[in-house]
């Protein structure tokens, strides 16, 4: 259901945008589009074997719903729920892949991982971004929630005076900008 989304900023905040908010839905919802995820995310190099299972879309969910608890109270001023912020450092234990350069064939160097990714080890790398952001008061306070009409997605505003509105501009910004354009002619549309 829907396109996979990459517009947060973060990692762990375009594992929040896997959940459609309106019409309520699932993004992550069979294996093929976790690995999906996975490669969109850069999780993983391009190329990378990745072997998921029905186990990893639960998993990313499960971690999806306590970020998804972070971000609100984040956004609401209120404090993080505990339980929240000690399954997020479960979930940050495990060992992510450890990245290794290696040659290509035309000598430049290439990003590989030293062994094959698993679900916990990716689960772990997600949760320690959402960790550094959490934990980062400069990247804490660029943390928005998009303004376009249908959209609850949310992003780290980096632009120039922090006065992004839209998850993306090429999405949500391009709608509301039609929108607009249709608010304004259709009144002189209807007297002619």
């Amino acid at each position: 259901m829907g396109e996979l989304r990459f517009d947060g900023g973060r990692v762990c905040l375009d594992l929040v945008a896997t959940r459609v908010a309106r019409p309520v839905g699932e993004r992550l919802d069979r294996v093929e589009r976790v690995v999906e995820w996975v490669y969109g995310a850069g999780l993983v190099p391009p190329g990378t074997p990745v072997d998921a299972d029905p186990g990893w879309a639960q998993g990313l969910k499960d971690l999806r719903t306590l970020l998804e608890a972070l971000v609100s109270a984040q956004l609401d001023g209120t404090p993080h729920p505990p339980e929240a912020v000690a399954r997020l450092n479960g979930f940050a234990r495990a060992a992510p892949p450890a990245p290794q350069a290696v040659a290509g064939e035309d000598g430049t160097l290439a990003r590989a991982l030293a062994v094959p990714p698993d679900g916990a080890g990716l689960l772990a790398a997600v949760a320690r971004d959402a960790v550094d952001l959490f934990t980062d008061p400069v990247a804490r306070s660029q943390l928005r929630r998009c303004e376009g009409e249908n959209c609850a997605l949310v992003y780290l505003d980096t632009s120039r005076g922090r006065r992004r509105r839209w998850c993306s501009s090429e999405v949500c910004g391009n709608r509301e900008r039609v929108a607009r354009h249709r608010r304004r002619t259709a009144p002189a549309l209807r007297n002619a």
